[in-house]
């Protein structure tokens, strides 16, 4: 019998990477070789004709929070920390296009010769035409982490869900790095994540996803095939929902 064709089970998705999933085994920076793996993950969903918009954040170069700790005034912490994320964008949407994709990075914040402004409509157009969007610069404000980004974002482009890319397979009641027996939760909710204080997304990013009843799978982005198979239903990681 012929192998059954998969039907993604979403439209649109929102995917938040971390800038520390670019690492690698790196200390700093971007790994060639992490970045060509996610692009073939993005492309094996995209060529499902899922419509993907993409959060990546700056970690791997500058994290805003840690330069507070560092003498550096807050906001313009922040404000750096935000500018990494652009760097990350245009990496990964150089090596999104040499796997053939088409792409646009928009920036919350203003650099007309390296990316477009953010404007809703003109990424909604995008998706709509098949291309690949990518969100930088967080939501263009400090204070805000790239998690709100990603909820936000997914908002205004009315996904149907938000992916949220990790190092481990879901969300677990510990960290299970530090203890091998750690409880993973196949869904949880909302109000679950707030009040346990899991480190799901920040508190703010979980409430906007509450209140408009955006669906989060939190997954393992190195175990290969987990977005295409998320997306076609399969059960993969955890599912932070109603």
């Amino acid at each position: 019998m012929p192998k059954e064709k998969e039907k993604p089970l979403y439209k649109r998705i929102l995917l938040k990477l971390s800038g520390e999933s670019l690492l690698g085994n790196r200390a700093f920076g971007i790994d060639s070789g992490v970045a060509k793996f996610i692009a073939q993950e993005i492309k094996s969903v995209s060529d499902l004709k899922v419509q993907i918009g993409i959060v990546v954040g700056g970690g791997n170069i500058f994290r805003g929070i840690e330069g507070d700790a560092n003498g550096i005034e807050r906001t313009s912490a922040d404000y750096m920390g935000m500018l990494a994320t652009v760097i990350n964008s245009l990496a990964l949407q150089s090596v999104l296009e040499a796997h053939g994709l088409s792409t646009r990075v928009q920036s919350a914040i203003s650099m007309h010769e390296v990316a477009e402004p953010f404007i809703q409509r003109k990424a909604l157009r995008h998706l709509e035409k098949g291309r690949i969007v990518i969100f930088a610069g967080g939501t263009g404000n400090p204070y805000f982490t790239t998690d709100t980004a990603a909820a936000l974002r997914a908002m205004e482009i009315r996904a149907g869900l938000i992916m949220k890319a990790t190092k481990v397979n879901g969300v677990y009641d510990s960290d299970p790095v530090k203890n091998k027996t750690a409880k993973m939760y196949k869904k949880i909710s909302y109000i679950e994540v707030l009040t346990n204080n899991l480190k799901v997304m920040d508190a703010t990013a979980i409430s906007l996803c509450r209140d408009n009843l955006m669906p989060i799978i939190v997954f393992n982005l190195q175990k290969k095939g987990s977005i295409r198979r998320a997306i076609c239903g399969k059960k993969i990681g955890t599912y932070v929902g109603e």
